[in-house]
């Protein structure tokens, strides 16, 4: 999304006025008038601080703001609501008060999207429609019909309209956010255009039902083989991007525990069923439903626990996994190295954090949850600890491990709702030793190695285009090529002398040739004659012979002093 685009036609600049009029409403005319140039006017909204002792706005008034400014903007207060690594724990809190619970759309408005979409008749789809929703939010809502077969489905329908609405809305939050982000410093400590831009991935998906189905085929082809958990079937020739027909799972939902219990079956293995499910999703297989909440989360009367609404799902490479499992197991061992090592492959600390402190506070924040069981520890209390060194140490973490997160209190919490007294590490822990051995077996490494070769042949592939585009646009002119070389002075300074040496060696024994020719030849130039223990004549070309050797031997006695003293000799 193009912040530039800004705000286009006259509906768009109405919603912004609109939106203007809510936030003066609640007590942000100072922020506006920062951001806009919009005159101050007093909030109809008096009760508690217009601003935290930290300088952020108060978080119940942007909570109070989001509601009445709709849909939209409620879904990205719960978004926002997750992020607990960018906002104080007092703003997590308040926005997690937000609920996007609406007045349901009319029966008509849902046929005439059914009939729209498969482009058959109602009752031609279904033989019996139920004309009431049994659920209905922001963004879609829920109907229980049956096919002809007979069978029981769920019919999940696009609110009309909706995709418009966000999509305008999605335009007003990119063009306040960029305002934000260049006015305010709460908008550049939060990354406002970011947080925008993570919204939209998860409203596009969300409001996607061909998304939602691939998904639910995922998680049915990854627990074929356990029995424990079922996912339900989607019926492909009446499901499209508005529309998705799934069977109607019948049973008990989670935080039932008296019904659960009335039906013959055990809570606390419900719990260990809930447990194991949400490790494997983890540790084998990457890919997680990121909402198991207990209307999410359905008890089978047979016993088996069956996961619906797939509409938010998280993902993890395996690269990630790996590193998640080393930190599981950092933890269940008591080995504060794996944790930190974990911590570093992921990138989530660097060298420039004081790592001592860091490892220090985590030790501090695990320690006292050691071998407690479920009913006996609260992994929203090591969450919050964890968030409170994630705000200090500055530390960003990814949109999947945050999900992680969330998801990882749910389970907790339903967990603890069903009596149980299992220890969460302990249950993960056999499968993140088993994603661990999984990357060193053979075929995984052969794996590795095959894919490792394909990237390095297509490097090979394309080395000779890229390299003739650089030497074609340097010969145009439009690239310069510079070569510099570093570490080579020790090795030029060492040939210098070499060759120096060399060329005082090569002098000398010039000077000695030079002098023997001179004084063995026959040829006398500019004869001398004077009185040196009688009268004695000596020549010129004599005179320089002997000069010949005496540089020679002075030189020569250098030489080997010089090499004497390298000790190289």
């Amino acid at each position: 999304m193009n912040i530039s685009r800004g705000i286009h036609g006259l509906k768009g600049l109405r919603r912004l006025g609109a939106i203007t009029g809510i936030l003066i409403k609640h007590g942000f005319g100072d922020l506006l008038e920062r951001v806009f140039g919009v005159r101050k006017t007093r909030p109809e909204v008096s009760d508690g601080e217009m601003f935290l002792r930290s300088g952020f706005p108060s978080a119940r008034r942007i909570r109070l703001a989001l509601e009445e400014l709709g849909p939209s903007f409620v879904k990205l207060g719960q978004l926002m609501s997750t992020r607990a690594d960018v906002f104080p724990p007092e703003y997590i809190a308040e926005f997690k008060k937000l609920q996007d619970m609406v007045p349901p759309v009319s029966f008509e408005e849902v046929k005439a999207v059914i009939e729209r979409e498969i482009g058959r008749p109602l009752l031609e789809i279904f033989a019996e429609f139920d004309e009431k929703s049994i659920a209905a939010a922001s963004v879609g809502q829920v109907h229980i019909a049956k096919l002809h077969s007979g069978e029981k489905v769920a019919v999940k329908i696009i609110r009309p309209g909706i995709d418009r609405r966000i999509k305008e809305d999605l335009r007003l939050m990119y063009y306040l956010a960029g305002k934000a982000e260049k006015a305010l410093e709460i908008g550049r400590v939060i990354g406002a255009t970011n947080l925008v831009r993570e919204f939209e991935r998860n409203i596009t998906r969300e409001i996607d039902m061909m998304i939602e189905a691939g998904s639910i085929e995922k998680f049915a082809g990854n627990f074929e083989q356990v029995k424990e958990i079922y996912i339900p079937k989607v019926h492909w020739d009446y499901t499209t991007r508005s529309v998705l027909v799934m069977e109607h799972i019948d049973g008990i939902k989670m935080d039932q525990v008296e019904e659960i219990r009335a039906a013959g079956i055990d809570p606390k293995e419900v719990a260990m069923i809930g447990l194991r499910s949400f490790s494997r999703q983890l540790m084998l297989y990457g890919f997680f439903h990121a909402d198991p909440h207990p209307g999410n989360t359905i008890v089978m009367y047979d016993g088996r626990v069956s996961l619906v609404d797939f509409g938010i799902t998280g993902y993890l490479d395996e690269e990630m996994m790996r590193q998640i499992a080393n930190l599981f197991l950092g933890y269940a061992e008591h080995d504060y190295d794996m944790v930190m090592d974990a911590l570093m492959d992921a990138g989530l600390i660097n060298e420039d954090m004081d790592l001592k402190e860091l490892r220090g506070d985590l030790k501090d924040v695990s320690e006292s949850f050691y071998g407690r069981s479920l009913q006996h520890i609260s992994v929203k209390d090591v969450y919050d600890q964890l968030m409170d060194l994630v705000l200090k140490y500055h530390i960003r973490l990814p949109r999947n491990l945050l999900l992680l997160l969330k998801t990882f209190i749910q389970t907790e919490a339903l967990g603890k709702i069903l009596g149980s007294d299992a220890s969460i590490l302990e249950v993960t822990k056999p499968f993140a030793k088993q994603l661990l051995q999984r990357g060193l077996n053979t075929q995984s490494i052969l794996r590795n190695l095959d894919r490792e070769g394909r990237a390095l042949s297509g490097y090979a592939r394309s080395i000779p285009k890229h390299l003739n585009d650089i030497l074609r646009q340097t010969a145009a002119g439009r690239q310069q090529i510079e070569l510099r070389h570093t570490g080579m002075e020790e090795a030029r300074s060492q040939v210098e002398k070499g060759v120096n040496r060399l060329t005082v060696g090569i002098i000398i024994a010039a000077s000695i040739v030079a002098g023997a020719m001179i004084l063995n030849s026959g040829q006398k130039i500019m004869e001398f004659t004077f009185e040196f223990f009688g009268l004695q004549t000596v020549s010129l070309t004599a005179i320089l012979g002997v000069s010949g050797y005496a540089v020679a031997t002075l030189l020569g006695i250098w030489l080997i002093a010089s090499i004497l003293r390298s000790g190289r000799l």
